[in-house]
């Protein structure tokens, strides 16, 4: 007969009784754990997490109020709310059972008990908690899915020759389980693509779960992506499942993947290799049924070579490769782009009457748009927040200054001010051509790239 995988704490003075509960329980559980001595109540709580406690209510010899056990009692549901607590007392006294059961027990048992009613109480009571830690945890992960499913738009929207390769990858790709690596510059719709693929695919009625690996400290990576137990660190207080858990069945996209140190890299290619993972502060495996999409801004294949991405976890990832080109390459579809973004913020910002005049839509024809999509998106809605008229105007656009001679220039001693604008000198005059440009400034690629985040370039 297999044993439930639960914790059984006992606590009573009578050394038979804890004899007596331990050959009925440990048949049935994994661990079951007894204690004569009530003082070392906290050091066994600090232990483990207990499914289950089964508490006497009376220790010092010849009291029979039960007071000492309500008072443990308040000190366990003191350090952990969700206790289960079942009091054991040879005094069957009703107005104690009641007191008890006020100050959170679960239920109570009257001594001297029967081996089957010992076992059915505590089974009963072991579902219970398992019962209301399965509705904590739907409740966390309930919680991640509602804020990732907060997006701004839905539809890819494009009529450019450049982004065809794109959807003939999306959906030759979709219909399989085969790992999906996005590379394109910040702002170009990474994240649009990673959810077309899993509304494409079979597990598209399953959790489709997004983690900016580029916002999770170092120190809570194990935590976010894995899960923990409660009691595991200082801030764990109760069991949480992590985003592996939680996208089970479904799709998993790490965004910026590219910002991972080498530890963290290592730790994530062993839960992808072996498919399984693990929480923090427990021991029980956790297989892995997800669809793994990532995505990064950065040149993967040049930090390989510099040593600061591992190749194994690249080869993991890029089973397929989809390159997402900038919005300067598809200059087709800023106009389509714009009046989306012009629908639907007008319709948000309750302004129905908006409209896009032809020498507008030259002046947002003719930018190179640095930020691409998030740039256009972000600049349509401020127009419509601060338009006077219901026909936005060039100048309802605060664009970034393109001087005629393709130059920025800067009157600052600012060292940072004077790097990020030799940084967008050099990618004008290399035409967008990140490598090109890397060379003129005399920087490796990943370089670059890491120095383009930092001044959201």
């Amino acid at each position: 007969m297999s044993k439930i995988d639960g914790k059984i704490l006992v606590l009573d003075d009578d050394q038979g009784v804890l004899y007596t509960a331990k050959m009925i329980l440990k048949q049935h559980f994994e661990l079951v754990i007894t204690e004569k001595d009530p003082a070392k109540l906290d050091f066994l709580l600090n232990q483990h997490k207990y499914d289950v406690i089964v508490l006497d209510m009376n220790f010092s010899y010849g009291l029979t109020s039960g007071q000492e056990g309500i008072k443990l009692l308040r000190k366990i549901r003191e350090k952990d709310p969700h206790a289960h607590v079942l009091m054991n007392t040879a005094y069957g006294d009703i107005d104690i059972a009641v007191e008890a059961m006020k100050e959170g027990a679960v239920d109570f048992l009257v001594k001297p008990w029967q081996k089957e009613k010992l076992l059915a109480t505590v089974q009963s009571i072991f579902e219970l908690s398992q019962t209301k830690r399965q509705v904590e945890e739907l409740k966390t992960s309930q919680k991640i899915l509602v804020k990732d499913s907060q997006r701004e738009y839905d539809d890819i929207v494009s009529i450019s020759d450049a982004m065809k390769p794109v959807f003939h990858a999306i959906e030759k790709v979709a219909a399989t389980d085969a790992n999906v690596l996005i590379l394109g510059e910040n702002g170009t719709g990474k994240e649009l693509i990673a959810r077309a693929i899993h509304n494409e695919s079979p597990r598209k009625a399953e959790n489709f779960i997004k983690v900016d690996l580029g916002a999770v400290h170092e120190t809570l990576f194990d935590s976010e992506l894995f899960g923990h137990k409660k009691g595991a660190f200082t801030d764990a207080k109760e069991d949480r499942p992590g985003r592996f858990e939680i996208a089970s069945g479904g799709s998993l996209f790490l965004d910026e993947i590219g910002n991972l140190s080498l530890p963290l890299q290592a730790k994530l290619l062993t839960a992808l290799q072996f498919k399984q993972i693990t929480r923090v502060g427990s021991n029980k495996v956790i297989p892995l049924d997800i669809r793994l999409v990532c995505a990064t801004n950065m040149p993967l294949y040049d930090m390989v070579a510099e040593n600061e991405f591992r190749q194994d976890l690249l080869y993991r990832i890029n089973t397929v490769e989809i390159k997402l080109p900038p919005l300067r390459e598809r200059p087709e579809d800023i106009e389509p782009l714009a009046r989306h973004f012009l629908s639907m913020y007008a319709k948000k910002y309750q302004k129905d009457k908006m409209r896009l005049n032809e020498t507008t839509l030259s002046k947002l024809r003719s930018y190179s748009w640095p930020g691409n999509i998030r740039e256009l998106q972000h600049s349509m809605e401020r127009a419509v927040i601060m338009a006077n008229s219901h026909l936005l105007a060039p100048e309802d656009f605060l664009l970034r200054d393109e001087p005629s001679e393709n130059v920025i220039a800067t009157n600052t001693l600012n060292l940072e001010e004077m790097e990020k604008a030799a940084i967008q000198n050099a990618i004008r005059k290399a035409g967008g051509n990140l490598t090109q440009a890397a060379k003129e400034l005399g920087f490796g690629r990943s370089t670059l790239y890491r120095k383009m985040t930092k001044y959201q370039l």
